[in-house]
């Protein structure tokens, strides 16, 4: 059985178990969609289109929350930088790791409505983008420990919704979806990093994980599956209420009854996010990230929604996108598989078309320049308020 979770953390069964249901919909044997490959030119040259615009010279950043943070070409960053430039160059990275940890497990679906009013500029933002800015001042203002820049299992083991609700501007005219769920997730991360002191350190904090991973590297060189995998395994038992072998926690793993054997298949998104979103600061302490693409794209509703508005994916009864449908119904399981097999398909044809290689533009630059901007952007033109084409009800955990 540990083997068995051995395997379910890993890309390699993402990928294996997401074909397998996209083989049954190349035969049109799945209850819910079917695949038409004929648009997958068309699909490639919509996201060049988007990369083009956003990104003149192809030079994509990673699709991590770094760039939410960049949001409106304002400085934030590099104040926090200045705020922390006194530390070493671990402590800066430790810091940034306390940063993006906890904004990352706060950025699921924000709902619709919200907005968060950014002090400092006077601009209002929403979605992730307006989630990352909160979680960002958030943090500057001490809210997850009572040291200044830093995260620690002391006061994130505290957090109450009130809280969270107080620093996200939350109200009846501006309510936040899953505002539960999302302080509670805060409070199950100060209670596991206590418990891997391995990884986390014995005065527990997020960014204890920058001495663990640079303990991984070698000769310089760090594996982007290794960072994965401690994520996988220091932060696993955070998520309640999910599937669970021998006890083990298994996170971001659903079943789908056309599925062989114990009908298992792991997503694992915003675990691949936050990994995502771990590398550059290790790569600011000089490691080069490599196995970059052996991680998987991202099962959500852009990237997910860029293939249903675009026509490589198409729903078999276009009434279920009336309806919301749970995280864990065989509907959603379909789409995110889909989109996984989608994705590196999408990102290949793009490589080809552009004459570049995976290691000029990996996946996580094809995310990022990429589809789920081109998903943003197709939904904005085809829906009021750019909402996803299939409706997702989320306790602010998945998504």
């Amino acid at each position: 059985m540990t083997n068995r979770v051995e395997y379910l953390r890993s890309p390699t069964a993402i990928r294996e178990r997401c074909n397998e249901l996209f083989e049954l919909a190349q035969a049109d044997q799945l209850p819910y969609f079917r695949v038409d490959l004929t648009q997958l030119d068309a699909v490639a040259d919509y996201v060049i289109a988007v990369i083009r615009e956003h990104y003149p010279d192809l030079d994509v950043p990673f699709h991590s929350r770094w760039r939410h943070f960049e949001v409106g070409n304002i400085p934030r960053v590099r104040q926090l930088e200045q705020a922390i430039e006194s530390r070493s160059k671990i402590e800066q990275a430790k810091a940034k790791f306390d940063l993006v940890i906890p904004s990352v497990l706060l950025d699921a679906g924000a709902g619709d409505c919200w907005k968060y009013h950014e002090a400092t500029t006077q601009k209002t933002w929403a979605r992730s983008e307006g989630l990352a800015i909160a979680s960002f001042d958030a943090f500057c203002q001490g809210a997850f420990s009572k040291h200044p820049y830093q995260a620690d299992a002391t006061a994130l083991k505290q957090i109450t919704p009130e809280q969270i609700g107080a620093f996200f501007q939350v109200g009846s005219e501006n309510p936040l979806v899953g505002l539960e769920g999302r302080s509670a997730l805060l409070q199950k991360l100060g209670q596991t990093i206590e418990q891997s002191p391995d990884l986390f350190g014995d005065v527990p904090r997020p960014g204890n994980l920058v001495n663990y991973l640079i303990g991984h590297a070698d000769q310089g060189q760090l594996s982007a599956v290794v960072v994965l995998n401690a994520v996988l395994i220091g932060l696993g038992e955070i998520w309640s209420g999910r599937l669970s072998i021998e006890g083990v926690n298994l996170g971001d793993v659903w079943k789908h009854s056309s599925l062989s054997g114990d009908q298992l298949i792991p997503f694992h998104k915003l675990s691949q996010w936050l990994t995502y979103s771990l590398l550059e600061p290790l790569q600011d302490l000089g490691l080069k990230i490599i196995d970059l693409d052996q991680m998987t794209g991202l099962p959500e509703y852009r990237n997910g929604g860029l293939c249903l508005d675009l026509g490589l994916l198409q729903l078999k009864d276009p009434k279920l996108a009336e309806i919301p449908h749970a995280a864990d119904s065989e509907l959603i399981v379909e789409w995110r598989a889909l989109t996984v097999c989608l994705l590196d398909r999408i990102a290949a044809t793009i490589r080809k078309k552009l004459g570049l290689t995976p290691e000029s533009l990996p996946l996580v630059k094809v995310l990022q320049g990429g589809t789920w901007t081109a998903g943003r952007k197709i939904a904005a033109a085809l829906r009021p308020g750019g909402t996803p084409p299939i409706q997702i009800s989320s306790d602010g955990t998945v998504f």
